[in-house]
């Protein structure tokens, strides 16, 4: 990264970069610490849209993070945003919980299953075959396929659970309508952040664990971009994609020095 400019903005994936498992990754806390006693700007960024900012701001100040609400950025959010910008007071059929729910709101769309512009499918807990079936029909019917984020899988305590890129499979194999994804890998997401903070990408660095989201998301949007081993790709994972992040680093921690 020597021979890019000096990084005045930064953007980190929370899973797996900032906690692990449900804990703090040791030295994170610090690093977010750090960041907002530098005043520069950041976003921590999720694809999981079940909860709010403000549900997610809880459970990372339980965590020992001082994290601003305004700090947070799901791919429920951009989602609504992308909608916002393609259709202002737009109509959807939405699969999912009050982080998609309250962000499409924010933004003015009205909540309908009544000849709705859009299906937009996101995560929840609870998928129902009823609401499936209802979704089917409705992009049958000429709705446009929305879904917030690719992910086959989510992690939960008991193992693997299916996640909205499975559910999303499912319906396109019904409807032979394949979805627009909004969340990462799609640099949809990035630049989204990057308009948030107003940021710009070749001063801004991407962190995350995965190189097929967070790192090939980064790299498109014309990121400086960082692995950390404490979430899922190793180094020698890492090797083996035709592309690279700008470095590999152990965690986080390794961070807070050069902010």
């Amino acid at each position: 990264m020597s021979d890019r400019k000096p990084v005045e903005s930064w953007l980190t994936d929370m899973d797996g970069v900032l906690v692990h498992e449900g804990q703090p990754v040791p030295g994170a806390p610090e690093f977010v610490r750090a960041l907002r006693a530098s005043g520069k700007p950041f976003l921590i960024l999720t694809n999981n849209s079940i909860y709010t900012a403000r549900d997610l701001q809880a459970r990372l100040n339980r965590m020992g993070f001082d994290v601003p609400e305004y700090a947070i950025w799901t791919a429920a959010l951009a989602t609504a945003q992308f909608l916002a910008d393609q259709r202002p007071g737009g109509t959807a059929y939405v699969i999912g919980e009050a982080g998609l729910t309250t962000a499409m709101h924010a933004v003015g769309y009205v909540l309908t299953d009544f000849a709705p512009d859009y299906v937009v499918l996101g995560e929840t807990r609870t998928y129902s075959f009823e609401a499936i079936t209802k979704a089917v029909r409705l992009i049958d019917g000429g709705a446009r396929f929305i879904c917030t984020n690719p992910d086959p899988t989510g992690p939960s305590a008991e193992g693997a659970l299916p996640a909205a890129g499975s559910v999303a499979a499912m319906i396109s194999k019904a409807t032979g309508v394949e979805p627009y994804f909004v969340g990462k890998p799609n640099p949809m997401m990035m630049r989204s952040a990057l308009n948030t903070i107003d940021a710009h990408s070749e001063t801004t660095a991407m962190i995350g664990d995965r190189m097929d989201t967070d790192i090939l998301c980064g790299l498109e949007a014309g990121l400086q971009t960082v692995l950390v081993l404490t979430g899922i790709s190793t180094r020698a994972e890492a090797e083996r994609y035709p592309y690279l992040p700008s470095r590999i680093i152990s965690s986080v921690a390794d961070l807070i020095d050069e902010i």
